[in-house]
């Protein structure tokens, strides 16, 4: 069997807070995926802190960083890697006409010793080199060997061709790809990547098909546009005995922690019951100590730190003092308590005035730097009210990106969840709250992500 090289680019695909790239990069590690990769280097104090903070609990997969485009992106990528086992740097650059020109104002010949240049300086300083053509399947052919077998001879060990536009079908991509190679200098030694877009929904099916006529290395993601990571270990997963593919990706609780990444980008919650762990009997309730819980936690599949099991001890006790809670209640406010940002905010408590013949109002205390603040104001609806009251008092108002409510478990007890997203400087945050009250859980989700927005901010 030949074993597959799984890059995942969830970390360069979705923007996301400092602890949950940490958080993602400890689940990617968990599932054993080969080479995380980290994007462009842009605030070298918080990137560079993010890097080696990944760094110093990942043991196995390689952790890869874009090199940018030009010798002191390479120098700060490179520091950044100093205390990584197994470091890579990333070359990036678009090989088709329009990309260069566009891009680099470079024709053909002069991104042929462009890319040599960076190849080169980017190998001074660390031993593994991956070049990635950008664009590939527009590129033109001969044009194209030139570039790749620059970056060869500079000292890139990993070549990766890119379909960004998804423009090629899977035996299109498949042929393109071994014309190149077929131009290429001896490569017995070189791997050879698949990167596509799925904006046509062949991702993974072009990406496999090259794979199946030799290349080496596919490029996965969780909601980055490209094959999906669940995609990939289904296929791998479902097919291996009769492909002969096979791959370091952990089987036994992928679903989980796949679904667990989702969560934490896109704050919705995501239950796979075929592959869930025994949870048989599974039921906690009021008197239950932080052991207990700490237990269930475990028993789910979760390794929190004290800190998070704190965090979620502590709103286990808010819930289990007005019900039992079941397997997804638990699953629920592990995913809204724990890996969370610091927060500013915490919600004290609240009064909600509504009804069809009065004007819904709402009156909320919440807690900021040991102080009570508390503010009063009307609205069209009872959560409406409660967000303005919240605006209030913060004297911040961000657009509203999205609102989602539904129901974690059936009948008159159901625990209810919600999710708020924030927009701020064209950036959006997502937060979740769970409560046995609906508009409880909503006024926890806007908290959440308000401080998510002011943790950045400071």
């Amino acid at each position: 069997m030949k074993n597959i090289i799984v890059a995942d680019t969830t970390l360069h695909g979705n923007s996301v807070g400092f602890k949950e790239s940490i958080e993602i990069a400890r689940q990617l590690e968990k599932l054993k995926v080969d080479i995380i990769e980290f994007p462009l280097i842009k605030n070298i104090a918080k990137d560079t802190l993010l890097i080696k903070t990944v760094a110093s609990f990942i043991k196995n997969s390689i952790i890869s960083v874009n090199g940018g485009s030009d010798f002191s992106q390479i120098d700060v990528a490179a520091d950044a890697l100093s205390a990584v086992n197994n470091a890579r740097i990333r070359i990036e650059l678009p090989v088709s006409d329009v990309g260069m020109e566009y891009g680099f104002h470079k024709k053909g010949p002069a991104m042929v010793k462009f890319a040599a240049e960076l190849v080169s300086h980017a190998k001074d300083l660390c031993n593994d080199i991956e070049f990635v053509a950008l664009d590939a399947t527009r590129a033109d052919k001969n044009t194209l060997s030139d570039i790749i077998n620059s970056a060869i001879s500079s000292g890139a060990a990993t070549i990766t061709f890119c379909d960004n536009e998804g423009i090629l079908f899977p035996d299109e991509i498949t042929k393109f790809i071994a014309g190149i190679r077929a131009d290429l200098q001896k490569t017995d030694d070189i791997k050879i990547g698949i990167c596509c877009s799925d904006i046509t929904g062949m991702a993974a099916a072009s990406s496999f098909s090259v794979i199946k006529d030799g290349a080496d290395l596919i490029k996965t993601g969780v909601g980055c546009g490209i094959t999906e990571l669940r995609t990939a270990a289904q296929i791998f997963r479902t097919c291996k005995f009769h492909s002969e593919l096979s791959t370091s990706i952990d089987f036994t609780s992928s679903s989980r922690i796949i679904s667990r990444i989702d969560w934490i980008i896109s704050g919705k919650e995501s239950y796979e019951g075929e592959e869930q762990s025994d949870t048989s009997g599974f039921a906690l309730d009021g008197n239950d100590d932080i052991e207990a819980v700490r237990a269930a936690v475990l028993k789910l599949g979760y390794d929190l730190s004290d800190d998070d099991i704190k965090k979620v001890y502590d709103e286990f006790k808010r819930i289990a003092s007005k019900k039992n809670v079941s397997v997804k209640e638990m699953e629920a406010i592990v995913a809204s308590s724990a890996l969370q940002v610091p927060a500013t905010y915490t919600l004290d408590q609240y009064s909600i005035q509504s009804g069809n013949v009065m004007t819904a109002s709402a009156q909320i205390n919440m807690i900021k730097d040991s102080v009570a603040v508390t503010g009063i104001s009307v609205g069209d609806g009872p959560i409406d009210a409660a967000f303005r009251t919240i605006e209030q008092i913060t004297g911040r108002h961000f657009e509203l990106d999205d609102f989602q409510i539904q129901a974690i478990t059936e009948g008159h007890e159901a625990m209810g969840s919600a999710v708020v997203k924030l927009r701020s400087n064209g950036k959006s945050y997502s937060g979740k709250g769970i409560s046995t009250d609906i508009i409880g859980a909503s006024i926890r989700a806007y908290i959440s992500a308000l401080n998510k927005i002011l943790y950045e901010e400071a």
